[in-house]
């Protein structure tokens, strides 16, 4: 039997929502899915509603890449190539003449937390869980596209521990996302602003969308994230990394994810400044 759609578009007057779709797979990042997301924003380019935003269908807006389809086996180059053409697909948000917003519920983790850096706004729920991947397969792919965000010290706070992550009021707070509501309010909120937005003819959204990654591309920007695939294909090299996905083969994903699961650094640090008040 085959698996349904991974995603749909739900069309609405304001929004149009790409909305991913593989609940059963914690709507994780399979070539599928990375297939229709693109063929849904070029879909979208020229037809539909002013705003376009994305969110996960379930329990969460996505666990990152889907880790039974991981292929890190061919040459440097192929690597490379593929985990290209990967962040192209964020690009393509980047570039695209609508605005988007991506609504973020439950957990997002991995290249789904890197997806929402190439948006033009990102709305959470306040107890989402949004970080790195659950064990460190490679590195310098995901975090480098939340320093323009959130600054280089905290970028590498949510890189340096294993699986780390921090929740939605955290991740408004610190500028990674605009802000961060109740769940149940996570939509509604996000379809307001969408109403707001349209006001705006198109052609103008399109022009103030432009001038405006213009100024973060002259700050370096695409710079940055233009040499991650590189950075990220080395340690996909590495042995420790080899020997870590060897592990996997021999103990399965979950135990090994279960080995680096800890705290993460927002709830080390509240519980430091909490013992300091209380001393």
């Amino acid at each position: 039997m085959s698996e349904q759609a991974p995603l749909r578009i739900e069309s609405g007057d304001s929004i149009d929502w790409i909305v991913l779709s593989r609940p059963q797979a914690a709507n994780a990042f399979s070539t599928a899915l990375l297939d229709a997301f693109t063929a849904a924003l070029v879909k979208l380019e020229k037809e539909g509603a002013p705003v376009i935003g994305i969110r996960g269908e379930g329990k969460g807006f996505s666990a990152g890449a889907d880790l039974s389809e991981y292929n890190a086996g061919g040459t440097p180059v192929e690597d490379v190539a593929r985990l290209r053409r990967n962040l192209d697909r964020w690009l393509a948000m980047w570039r695209h003449p609508k605005p988007v917003i991506v609504a973020i519920h439950g957990f997002c983790m991995g290249i789904s937390a890197q997806m929402p850096c190439f948006a033009d706004m990102t709305v959470v729920a306040e107890d989402a869980r949004i970080g790195e991947p659950g064990i460190p397969l490679g590195g310098g792919y995901v975090a480098p596209a939340w320093v323009p965000q959130v600054g280089a010290k905290r970028a590498k706070e949510l890189a340096f521990l294993p699986g780390n992550w921090v929740d939605g009021r955290t991740a408004a707070e610190w500028g990674w996302a605009n802000a961060a509501v109740p769940a149940e309010e996570l939509v509604p909120c996000v379809e307001a602003l969408a109403g707001r937005i349209a006001m705006i003819p198109p052609a103008v959204l399109t022009i103030k969308k432009q001038s405006i990654n213009r100024a973060m591309e002259a700050a370096g920007f695409l710079s940055a994230v233009n040499a991650i695939s590189e950075s990220d294909a080395i340690l996909h090299l590495e042995p420790a990394v080899l020997a870590m996905r060897q592990r996997i083969a021999d103990e399965g994903l979950a135990a090994v994810v279960a080995h680096y699961r800890g705290e993460s650094s927002t709830q080390i640090f509240q519980k430091h400044r909490k013992g300091s008040a209380d001393g």
